[in-house]
């Protein structure tokens, strides 16, 4: 008789969790139930990463535990990712898109308890099908309103744009660069950003040339 088929070995699974706040919140209520899925489904926990009083608002730099749970994933560490809820991952629909998206990319599922997701399964993959859809009409609607905006702005006659420097802080600029002032120390002591600094000296080297002689 032929040798029977090895089993395969149990994906690799990392949990995620977080709470916002130190106070009267724990990690432990989301790791209960994400550790007896993972044990109902065959996975093997290679890690547990989490943020404890960070808000899912902040950015990837600001969440050390989010962000190892990334690096993990590049690195092709897990198979799947595990988290209590949607919310744990972030506050805005193009943020779970993303974060998504780079599961994808390197082959990893994510399983959402909350929400009964598991990419792995059709249904799954389907609905962050439909979840992509949205962010790109979230975008899109954005970008309207943005627009709209700018119309009534410039219908109601008003100036659209950072407002112009007053000629006597434009002498000043050119005087500050005359006596060896770097741009950003000129910025910095007449308070105006660099990008006017620059653009007042390359205009003043521009008059100091005087017109073209054809």
């Amino acid at each position: 008789m032929p040798p029977s088929p090895r089993p395969s070995p149990p994906r690799r699974a990392a949990l995620y969790v977080r709470v916002s706040t130190d106070r009267g919140q724990t990690t432990d209520n989301q790791l209960q139930p994400l550790r007896e899925a993972a044990g109902r489904l065959g996975w093997e926990v290679v890690g547990v990463f989490g943020d404890e009083g960070i808000s899912g608002a902040k950015g990837r730099d600001k969440r050390p535990g989010y962000d190892a749970l990334l690096r993990a994933v590049t690195r092709r560490e897990v198979e799947v990712v595990a988290v209590w809820s949607v919310c744990r991952i972030g506050r805005s629909l193009p943020d779970l898109v993303g974060f998504m998206s780079e599961l994808q990319s390197c082959g990893v599922d994510l399983f959402l308890h909350q929400q009964a997701l598991d990419t792995a399964t059709p249904s799954g993959r389907a609905l962050f099908g439909m979840l992509s859809v949205f962010a790109e009409f979230e975008r899109a609607m954005i970008a309207s309103r943005v627009q709209a905006g700018l119309e009534r702005a410039r219908a109601a006659g008003r100036r659209l744009g950072r407002p112009p420097v007053c000629p006597a802080k434009v002498g000043r600029i050119r005087a500050a660069l005359a006596e060896g002032r770097g741009v950003r120390e000129t910025a910095r002591l007449l308070r105006v950003s660099p990008a006017k600094v620059s653009e007042v000296r390359r205009l003043t080297a521009r008059s100091a040339e005087g017109p073209d002689i054809q």
